[in-house]
């Protein structure tokens, strides 16, 4: 078998102004694996995160700075994320308030999964999920909270003591009934089908879903770049709703 080197890169955009010393980072990787086009995994992520930069300036009276960031070779094991962070000094670090990270926005199947922010030691990463329960509440849709799993760029931020968070809709694990019930679609079927697989197109996607998380991520940042003191908000935040916390 024949082995090569192959350069990748991190795509990197952030706002001039904003508090340096409390920035919201807004994750998403832009590869695919090999074998598909990865429509949803991740375009469905990467271009939520490309249009609320578009968005952003125009829109949101920030208080904080705000780093957009699309990975490269997350399905490599989490590459791009890792040489990110790890390459990140202590100060740099201290400065990340919070990382949210959007992986499969619009899978076919799909659930609205918000990452359980109590999964993690970091108080932080329960103030975010309790933003996106916050608006999936508002807006009176269904959502299911899903653990922590590593398999995404989220980890490396956490690895380094930084909270994070995120929605995500599902990828190759089985919806059952009571999922079906729950978000319709099909049950003893994959959230998305074509994970991973040459089918991963745009038709893949689910648009109404997509919509959906991608307003929902605009509400989190939203939220978190105009939140005055952010340091503290995030280590004092509201976690009323953990009691709503049940893993799936």
């Amino acid at each position: 078998s024949e082995t090569s080197t192959i350069v990748t890169a991190n795509l990197i955009a952030e706002t001039q102004g904003g508090n340096s010393d409390s920035i919201v980072i807004v994750g998403s990787h832009l590869d695919s694996v090999d074998a598909g086009p990865g429509i949803n995994d991740n375009g469905s992520g990467s271009s939520a995160n490309l249009q609320m930069a578009l968005q952003f300036l125009s829109e949101v009276e920030f208080v904080n700075k705000v780093r957009f960031i699309w990975y490269g070779a997350e399905e490599e094991g989490l590459l791009g994320s890792t040489f990110y962070v790890e390459n990140l000094t202590q100060n740099e670090k201290d400065n990340i308030a919070l990382n949210l990270n959007f992986d499969m926005l619009g899978s076919p199947n799909y659930i609205r999964g918000v990452l359980n922010g109590t999964d993690s030691t970091i108080p932080g990463s329960a103030v975010i999920m309790n933003t996106f329960i916050e608006y999936f509440n508002q807006v009176d849709l269904t959502y299911d909270i899903i653990p922590f799993t590593g398999r995404s760029d989220y980890g490396p931020y956490l690895d380094a003591g930084i909270a994070a968070g995120g929605i995500e809709t599902g990828a190759e694990l089985i919806k059952d009934e009571d999922g079906r019930k729950k978000f319709g679609g099909m049950a003893n079927t994959p959230y998305d089908p074509c994970y991973h697989q040459a089918c991963d197109t745009i038709e893949n996607v689910n648009t109404e879903v997509l919509l959906q998380t991608a307003q929902g991520a605009a509400y989190a940042l939203q939220k978190f770049a105009t939140q005055s003191d952010l340091n503290s908000y995030l280590n004092n935040g509201n976690n009323d709703n953990n009691n709503n916390v049940k893993h799936v």
